[in-house]
């Protein structure tokens, strides 16, 4: 019959507040496997960048659209690399997490300027004839004014 003291002591519960106990390290990606992932970054970058240059109107549209096209791209890139590295037991790439956080925002964005470009391409492309035309803070002022207007006019269209 065992005694008492024969038992082998039970290790105590962890603790909630305590980080869990750290596991085996996964070997790095592969190198192709990085490459594309840093790749995948650096074209949703260029795309976050090129959305700052949308100053003359007319031109913003295929900035727009040429910025959905890439960062989608840089996405696709950026998840590829992610699943490649999951499949072949390796840690995830580095940058690859950014470049799919900063992918997805950027995708939305230019969809959603896009979208509002279209929608509202005439009263944008009035407004920047306008703006063209206005020498002074005042007729600034009033294209920014039949702005607001003219797009106002359009949201009730498209609700009734």
């Amino acid at each position: 019959m065992p005694r008492l003291t024969d038992r082998q002591p039970t290790p105590p519960p962890g603790s909630p507040f305590l980080p869990p106990a750290p596991g085996p390290q996964l070997p790095p990606a592969a190198r192709e496997v990085q490459q594309r992932a840093t790749a995948g970054l650096i074209l949703v970058l260029l795309t976050l960048i090129a959305m700052l240059w949308g100053s003359d109107l007319q031109r913003t549209v295929y900035v727009l659209a040429v910025t959905l096209v890439i960062s989608l791209v840089g996405l696709a890139l950026v998840i590829s690399a992610m699943r490649s590295a999951k499949r072949g037991g390796t840690r995830r790439p580095r940058g690859a997490m950014a470049g799919a956080v900063l992918g997805v925002l950027a995708a939305l964005f230019s969809a959603f300027a896009l979208v509002g470009f279209l929608a509202f391409w005439s009263q944008i492309m009035q407004y920047g004839n306008c703006m063209n035309g206005a020498s002074t803070v005042q007729t600034q002022s009033a294209c920014q004014t039949q702005l607001q207007h003219a797009i106002t006019a359009r949201i009730k269209d498209f609700g009734g």
